[in-house]
């Protein structure tokens, strides 16, 4: 029906937690983590997908306790969220 992302769950996490996102229509998404300073951690999805609600574990065991963002990208939708890890 429409773009969503919302929060990820559990938050704060440590050291894996879920991202839960919605698709409207066919279309290439990137979904990417960045840390404090805006550095590119991660991509978690960096393709074409079909209309519908995805769910992408985040496993953050090789990162450092703090405060990290998550942006999805597609042509008709930018949405950003932070998210804190504790170890």
């Amino acid at each position: 029906d429409a773009y969503l992302l919302e929060q990820n769950y559990p938050n704060p996490f440590n050291p894996v937690t879920k991202i839960k996102f919605q698709m409207p229509k066919s279309e290439f998404a990137l979904l990417r983590v960045f840390d404090v300073t805006g550095k590119e951690i991660i991509s978690l999805v960096n393709e074409e997908l079909k209309p519908g609600i995805y769910e992408i574990d985040w496993d953050a065991s090789n990162y450092p306790s703090g405060i990290y963002f998550y942006t999805l990208n597609t042509d008709h939708y930018r949405a950003t969220k932070r998210m804190i890890l504790v170890k």
